[in-house]
Order: C-alpha cells, then sequence, then structure tokens
C-alpha cells in the first residue's frame, strides 16, 4: 500500500513510534495527522515519516487500533527523493 491510499480516519505508526490518525484525503508529500505522541498535537506530517497502516482500523480509538494488524507502506518516488534530501 502507498501513503497515497491513506484515507481519513485510517491509523498509522510513524518512523518516531507514535501513532498517528489521517485527518485529509490529500495525496502528496504531506499530509494532516492527529498524533498521538507525547501529547495529542494535529499537524502536518511528511508521508516519508509513515512507516505502516494499521489495517482495518477506521472508526476505532487508538488503543483498539494497536490491536489490528499491520501492513507496511511503500514509498512513491517523488517521496523517496524528499527523504533522501532531508537526511
Amino acid at each position: 500500500m502507498f501513503t497515497n491510499d491513506l484515507k481519513k480516519g485510517d491509523y498509522v505508526r510513524l518512523r518516531n513510534g507514535w501513532d498517528a490518525r489521517i485527518e485529509d484525503n490529500k495525496k502528496g508529500l504531506i499530509r494532516l495527522c492527529t498524533v498521538f505522541g507525547l501529547e495529542t498535537e494535529m499537524g502536518s506530517v511528511y508521508s516519508h515519516d509513515i512507516v505502516w497502516l494499521w489495517v482495518g482500523s477506521k472508526g476505532k480509538t487508538v488503543e483498539q487500533a494497536r490491536t489490528c494488524p499491520t501492513q507496511v507502506i511503500q514509498l512513491t518516488d517523488k517521496q523517496k527523493a524528499l527523504r533522501k534530501k532531508a537526511f
């Protein structure tokens, strides 16, 4: 699955280990997410920082989503180029 296939309400795991809920249906390099980390905040997340999807997590709470199976996220060529540029 590609990051462009993620829909509003899907729960994902970020590269830093925090969970997030997708808040938009946009495609591209940046997605709007609610991030559940030290604090719960909403903001922009680079698509290349999304590691995997909690499959079937839409409409659940973050605790319920963590019990769902996972699926690895693949990056598009543009997202891979941005990741190389950022690091």
